[in-house]
């Protein structure tokens, strides 16, 4: 692992840097305008004072104008996954399904026991553990030279691979990942809290004036003990993973919601008089709530769309799952790594089930793994530092809510054919379902050539829009 800031630490560039922030720390009670607040903040010193007392009094706001940009060099999909989770944090990530993964290397954690000392048989069982990493990449490589395309040979590949990722952020996130990562109960997850340390490292040179406030909330930050209740009164159930989306719960009439949302602020009039004009609108021309929730399908800030909501519980795999997390105006739930999910729960892609060389290597990869995660678990190691032992293919069950705005999005995006096959069945079967509880909504979400009659994929293009715009016409 190595992290490395980009930019924004030469002696001039952090002047200014910090310069910002405390200007914006000033404006409020300052006289003048912006450009003349900014010319009284040209003593860093005092101006890293200035700020610390601030955010010390809890107003952070004025923080998220100093933003970083991290260079994340071979870290593991555990800790791709868990930035990805951070909503307010961008991310740009080395393609599995366009680059050959087989020799990028693998994290190899010292093993813990229960007590998290280090395990008495710590070598041994990394020995064993780096023998089954190298055979689990030579089995992906296989499946690859056997001619299976890479975005579904990655399915077996497990979560110890090194990951390469541009990573950016606000100062006010990176003190929350810091501290989630550092002290928070992702600690106990090795590189997790590695990378924390390594952001925190970082941060007290680079960072000054945030490390008073981050050692502070790592104080009385604790291990999050939030489900121990719960658990008290429930044991855990058996984790079985269902077959496709399922629609939980939406707006109710949210066709009808999102037409009077409409009317109502634009003729900034209440809900019944909203009724009338709908009304009043259907008598002189009966298909209005078809033309009308049209037009508010495609203006440029159709705001009407974020009243309604709809609630999911989604079936995804780990290959997949950055897929669904990255759009971040959905509120994901996603199970933590620990305690472990169910291993048995696991997708095998249609390429490679056609394929019977390809299966036997892949089931019998599963399987082994599988194997080797009981005899570490047998072993008394404890269960954070076998995260490792994830494949691509893990199954999980993931809850989402999202806006019809948010839908229309991801429809848009992944119900194109060019889309991964599993996100794309998703957002299918989203598009579909909603469609079912809201038609007129329904009808524009799906993929720009069906809903639009427009493909920007330009050369790389399915060539569906040919079809459609030929039907079209007729």
């Amino acid at each position: 692992m190595k992290i490395e800031l980009l930019g924004g630490y030469t002696k001039d560039e952090l002047d200014s840097r910090i310069k910002k922030v405390a200007a914006a720390g000033k404006l409020s009670r300052y006289p003048g305008n912006v450009l003349e607040v900014l010319e009284t903040c040209n003593d860093t010193e005092k101006n890293i004072k200035l700020i610390k007392r601030i955010i010390g009094m809890g107003h952070k706001s004025i923080i998220e104008h100093d933003y970083l940009v991290f260079a994340l060099c071979d870290v593991t999909p555990i800790v791709e996954q868990t930035i990805i989770g951070n909503r307010l944090t961008s991310f740009t990530i080395k393609s599995r399904r366009e680059v050959d993964f087989r020799n990028v290397g693998f994290y190899i954690p010292d093993f813990r026991d229960k007590s998290l000392n280090i395990h008495k048989d710590n070598e041994k069982l990394k020995e064993k553990y780096i023998t089954h990493m190298k055979y689990l990449f030579n089995t992906y490589g296989d499946i690859v030279d056997l001619g299976i395309n890479k975005e579904d040979a990655r399915f077996v590949l497990p979560y110890s691979y090194h990951s390469n990722i541009i990573m950016g952020l606000d100062a006010r996130e990176l003190e929350k990942l810091i501290i989630s990562l550092v002290s928070g109960h992702l600690s106990k997850i090795n590189d997790l809290k590695d990378f924390g340390n390594e952001l925190l490292s970082i941060t007290r040179e680079y960072v000054p004036y945030l490390t008073d406030s981050i050692d502070k909330e790592m104080e009385k930050n604790t291990d999050d003990t939030s489900f121990k209740y719960l658990e008290d009164l429930c044991p855990r159930p058996e984790i079985k993973v269902i077959d496709k989306p399922k629609l939980i719960s939406y707006t109710p009439d949210s066709d009808d919601v999102i037409i009077n949302s409409s009317i109502m602020y634009h003729y900034q009039c209440d809900k019944n008089t909203a009724n009338s004009i709908v009304e009043k609108a259907i008598n002189k021309d009966s298909s209005f709530k078809e033309k009308f929730m049209n037009i508010i399908l495609h203006k440029n800030e159709s705001r009407e769309l974020e009243q309604v909501q709809f609630t999911f519980q989604i079936p995804i795999s780990l290959s997949i799952l950055t897929h669904l997390t990255r759009h971040r105006t959905h509120s994901l739930l996603i199970p933590e790594f620990t305690p472990l999910w169910d291993f048995n729960n696991y997708i095998t892609p249609a390429t490679i089930s056609a394929n019977k060389d390809c299966l036997k290597l892949y089931t019998e990869a599963v399987k082994k793994n599988i194997q080797v995660l009981e005899e570490f678990k047998s072993a008394g190691v404890i269960e954070e530092d076998l995260v490792h032992f994830y494949l691509g293919c893990q199954m999980l069950n993931v809850v989402t809510t999202l806006n019809a705005r948010t839908a229309q999005w991801i429809c848009r995006m992944r119900c194109c054919n060019k889309a991964q096959w599993q996100i794309r069945n998703i957002a299918k079967e989203i598009a579909r379902q909603i469609k079912d509880v809201s038609p007129l909504l329904g009808r524009g979400l799906g993929s720009t050539c069906v809903t639009d009659l427009v493909c920007n994929e330009g050369k790389e293009c399915c060539g569906l829009i040919n079809t459609l715009l030929s039907q079209n016409n007729k």
